[in-house]
């Protein structure tokens, strides 16, 4: 039996790629299934190194392990192989598309792209017809680069707080803020 290769391919960033990016990775790769491909990188990061243990155990107390991951630096290579890159902050958005400006168009912070996904410029639009989670992720990129104009908001409904070196209430607020977030892009992209 032939294994499906994955067709589409979500790029995550943070900063070391420890904390905030590798929780995402994960969530979302066990949200959306194998048709869709997640990776994450760092700006900074701490290359080689594990997630940090209290984002580790957030992740382990919802069955989910990444126990495998290692931090990834983040490189043009990625960024151009990737169908959509979702940011943790607005910072990261623009690295991103400094290192690649041909990504300005699929390129978000996750929470932007939730909130894009649930405005009524998309969701009370034609619903997504693509017949798997990464196609129709593909399809509600451009719908929402086209709202994105219309529906601005302060840069802290945008960023996700990043929670290294913190307390465990920062980390689990960061956490929590990231599994709502891939939870409700996860219900746009299955339901």
């Amino acid at each position: 039996m032939r294994r499906s290769r994955p067709t589409t391919h979500v790029l995550v960033v943070c900063t070391g790629n420890i904390c905030r990016s590798p929780a995402a990775e994960v969530l979302l790769a066990h949200a959306l299934g194998p048709g869709v491909s997640v990776r994450s990188a760092g700006t900074q990061a701490v290359v080689g190194a594990p997630v940090e243990p209290a984002m580790a155990a957030l992740l382990a107390a919802d069955g989910l392990d990444a126990g495998g991951f290692r931090a990834r630096q983040l490189h043009r290579d990625q960024i151009e192989e990737a169908h959509v890159i979702l940011a943790m902050t607005r910072q990261h958005r623009s690295r991103v598309v400094s290192e690649a400006p041909g990504a300005l168009r699929r390129t978000f912070t996750l929470r932007e792209l939730v909130r894009l996904a649930g405005s009524t410029d998309i969701a009370g639009a034609t619903p997504l017809a693509g017949s798997t989670p990464g196609a129709r992720l593909q399809e509600l990129t451009p719908l929402a680069l086209r709202a994105r104009p219309r529906l601005r908001v302060p840069v802290e409904e945008d960023d996700v707080q990043d929670p290294y070196g913190r307390s465990a209430a920062v980390y689990a607020s960061s956490y929590a803020t990231i599994r709502e977030a891939c939870r409700r892009l996860a219900d746009v992209l299955t339901g």
